[in-house]
């Protein structure tokens, strides 16, 4: 580092602008394709009544976070047009082709894309209450003032992506070690690889490692978000001492990046946690500092950085020491706030994840059927693309792209009562909803509408090497009870 500029961070920069951009890629086309049958004019729970609710008053409004769609009306063709907006903008960020001009156009293309998934997100509801809604959030906001391939990136601007890894995996560290018991006494993930929210196709082999195994998992995760993340900040010493002590620093500062992302790489292994994951490896590159990564001296020992950026980035160092603030108190707060924001702009956010696992995995199943006499009825079953369903079905890697759907399913039986988007879900089946059909692997009615729906539970477990090999089956369900129904259209 050479003062305001971090002159051996041009190769985290370049991870930084394009990994953040295909993020953002992923977000918009999850959007396009999931948005309308979800939260659209005639979605579960439609985002038009949300608006028109906030529009009453404005202590109301101001319960929104920002979004465009308080200043021009809401329709789906409007968000179809946002979506593609957004992944043009995207997918020229990700070529690299406004990083060759100069640093404002970049950060226009990062503060358009900001500006536009906060205008989808504040109206999603519960369907975007996730955690990397809002780590997508700041990271592109951030992104926007790392500048262009004309001059190195401004140092202020890499530390406060080391802020940013810190409060996501210190957090997380710290509602673990907070939380349940399981984590305390390391048999968290004995169950967590079974249990998990969305399984991927390694799960089931990651949960039948030896017990001494998943401990070591937990310690090795202990020591990942509540020890290695100090170390992020290691380069600063570089900024005070002469240089030729520089590169130790540089090499401490990437080791603990490289830590964050390798274990970051076993989550992608042996889960589907949408862009979570994802975006936490991308952000740890910010950590990787390599000499003579730079852009090519224009006049003296490093490139200059236009005094009108300097200025601005700056005041958005100003801007993050005022706001961090609630965040960094609430990292060490007796009752830590998870994922929580404490400005409008969803910028210094809290993080955090799993403050406790569950021990059992209840999974609910949607039947129908086109039989008159419920009772008599032969029942089928609805697929859905992510969670579990038919046991001989091994689970498929989906993140970085989000099935929301999926995910509420998870949470449903965590509840006290069925959610309202549920009932609306069984109204769009007995409907024969074309919309909403898409949004799963399998409609057992190829189309026709069933006379009911209904909703049923069971207990899964992944099977052993052994029922494997007998059944050819991945799960065992078992402990069937009645959720919902039957209901039907009157």
């Amino acid at each position: 580092m050479d003062g305001f500029a971090a002159v051996d961070f041009g190769f985290a920069r370049e991870v930084l602008q394009r990994g953040i951009a295909a993020l953002y890629l992923v977000a918009f086309v999850s959007t396009l394709n999931q948005f309308r049958p979800l939260l659209g004019e005639r979605g579960l729970l439609p985002a038009p009544e949300l608006l028109e609710w906030a529009s009453t008053s404005k202590a109301r409004k101001r319960m929104l976070r920002p979004t465009l769609f308080t200043r021009i009306r809401y329709t789906d063709r409007r968000l179809i047009a946002l979506c593609w907006a957004g992944i043009v903008i995207a997918a020229t960020l990700i070529a690299g082709i406004p990083q060759l001009a100069p640093p404002w156009v970049p950060m226009i293309c990062f503060l358009l894309l900001w500006v536009g998934y906060m205008s989808i997100s504040s109206i999603g509801q519960t369907f975007y209450g996730f955690g990397w809604e809002m780590l997508l959030l700041e990271a592109g906001f951030l992104a926007a003032f790392l500048g262009s391939r004309n001059e190195p990136p401004p140092t202020v601007v890499i530390v406060l992506f080391w802020w940013l890894v810190f409060r996501l995996e210190f957090g997380a560290g710290m509602i673990k070690i907070r939380g349940g018991r399981e984590w305390r006494d390391l048999t968290a993930l004995t169950y967590h690889h079974e249990t998990q929210p969305m399984p991927g196709p390694l799960s089931r082999q990651a949960h039948l490692l030896p017990r001494w195994f998943h401990k070591g998992e937990v310690l090795g995760n202990h020591f990942a978000q509540l020890v290695v993340p100090f170390f992020l900040f290691a380069p600063l010493v570089a900024v005070w001492v002469p240089e030729p002590v520089e590169g130790p620093w540089l090499i401490v500062g990437a080791v603990a990046g490289a830590l964050v992302i390798l274990t970051q790489a076993w989550l992608v292994l042996t889960g589907n946690f949408a862009w979570l994951n994802w975006a936490t490896i991308v952000i740890a590159f910010s950590a990787i500092g390599l000499p003579l990564s730079a852009p090519e001296p224009v006049e003296g020992p490093t490139p200059p950085i236009p005094f009108y950026w300097l200025a601005i980035t700056s005041l958005i160092g100003i801007l993050y020491i005022a706001l961090s603030w609630p965040a960094l108190r609430n990292l060490f707060a007796k009752r830590q706030l998870m994922n929580a924001s404490f400005n409008r702009w969803q910028l210094a956010n809290a993080y955090g994840a799993f403050g406790t696992v569950t021990k059992e995995r209840i999974e609910i199943v949607v039947e129908g059927t086109t039989v008159a006499d419920p009772d008599a009825a032969d029942w089928r079953e609805y697929e859905f693309k992510g969670k579990p369903g038919d046991v001989r079905r091994v689970p498929r890697q989906f993140a970085p792209y989000h099935l929301r759907l999926d995910w509420l399913m998870w949470f449903l039986p965590l509840g006290r009562s069925l959610e309202d988007w549920f009932t609306a879900f069984l109204v769009r089946l007995l409907e024969a909803d074309e919309p909403t059909l898409r949004m799963l692997r399998h409609d057992p009615f190829t189309g026709e509408r069933p006379l009911w729906v209904r909703a049923v539970s069971y207990r899964y477990r992944f099977t052993t090497r052994e029922e494997k090999r007998e059944s050819g089956a991945v799960w065992v369900r078992e402990d069937r009870r009645a959720v919902m129904g039957p209901v039907g259209l009157r």
